[in-house]
């Protein structure tokens, strides 16, 4: 079907194309209510559908949100977004989202991108990295995204001089840690994700500051670093088996990492939690029928979506602000008290 013209819309109205472009695209100038009738009416009869791109260019601003994740078949993201969405979709507005696969230029590029299309507000998820280089593009990327009137929020470190919901890593995994510890474990070892990714710093950070509170260690042999997903739990599980540390209980410092883990670990007939106890961190609900149950450490990832929204439609001037999340510890079935083998080197299952 062929799409009605802008010109033809003012052709039956009979006014000039610039007061048609006025009324259809939002331009901040007055147009009469007679007129403004007139050319509604005139839309409505000829079927027009507005030019979102116009409109945007008209307004200054879209009626679109972006966000920005890592990976979002990764269920922490899932959670963020559905929490993000729901606010948009709640002021009127539409969420368009972008994936960066963990790349930091890639996120440089969608905020590029949503800049073009004069996106309302931005909200980025995920953790900071040690790439200094792509963290100056990407606050070069943002400044001028804020600098034709959107606004920034982010659910990482708070790095990037926007506002910022900041998830209690560290002080998340201390507690897990002392917590395990309790339980009589004194051999630790940990899946610690990409070393440049802060957020996985963070969290070993914190888990060797629990252990040191207890008067124990975390051997550096007994930390294997691997990607933030399933698949990397499982390759960093298998990894950790074959170093037979001995370690009776195994912290991954996410839940998708765990779930990878844990199947390594069956794979090679090591039991959970009889002969090795298993913890993650972030306790995402779509994982939370893992068997056994994963102890964790819970983060409300809606909620911080939902908090990052608000802060990204929050008009509000002034210096960057900063929510910080708490975590809270969650003990299930996969830890508990040690007596079994550790993990001295697993037998394959038959």
């Amino acid at each position: 079907m062929r799409q009605v013209t802008l010109a033809e819309v003012a052709r039956h109205a009979g006014v000039s194309l610039a007061t048609a472009s006025r009324v259809l695209n939002g331009s901040t100038r007055q147009v009469g209510e007679e007129l403004r009738e007139r050319v509604g009416g005139a839309a409505r009869e000829l079927g027009y559908l507005p030019n979102a791109s116009a409109q945007a260019l008209a307004r200054n601003r879209s009626l679109l949100v972006g966000l920005v994740v890592h990976d979002i078949a990764d269920p922490y993201f899932a959670g963020i977004a559905a929490g993000v969405t729901r606010v948009a979709e709640a002021a009127g507005l539409v969420v368009v989202l972008g994936t960066t696969g963990r790349d930091p230029e890639r996120e440089g590029q969608l905020v590029h991108t949503l800049r073009a299309h004069r996106a309302r507000a931005l909200v980025l998820a995920g953790s900071r990295t040690t790439d200094r280089r792509a963290a100056a593009r990407l606050a070069a990327e943002l400044a001028g995204f804020t600098g034709q009137g959107g606004r920034v929020a982010c659910v990482s470190q708070a790095r990037l001089g926007v506002d910022t919901v900041v998830p209690a890593n560290r002080a998340g995994a201390r507690a897990l840690a002392r917590e395990l510890a309790a339980l009589g474990h004194r051999r630790f070892a940990v899946l610690a994700g990409p070393p440049e990714l802060l957020a996985a710093r963070d969290r070993v950070a914190g888990f060797r500051a629990g252990l040191a509170d207890v008067g124990l260690a975390l051997p550096a042999d007994n930390v294997v670093h691997g990607a933030f997903t399933r698949d990397g739990g499982h390759a960093a599980g298998t990894a950790l088996l074959a170093a037979k540390t001995g370690a009776t209980c195994v912290f991954a410092v996410n839940d998708v990492m765990a779930t990878g883990a844990m199947a390594a670990l069956r794979e090679h007939g090591v039991r959970v939690p009889e002969d090795v106890s298993l913890a993650g961190f972030d306790d995402v609900p779509a994982l939370r029928d893992l068997s056994p149950g994963l102890s964790t450490v819970r983060l409300p990832v809606e909620d911080m979506g939902e908090r990052a929204a608000r802060l990204a439609l929050d008009d509000v001037a002034g210096e960057p602000r900063t929510v910080r999340v708490t975590g809270e510890v969650v003990l299930r079935a996969s830890t508990a008290t040690p007596g079994g083998t550790g993990l001295r080197g697993g037998r394959p299952t038959p």
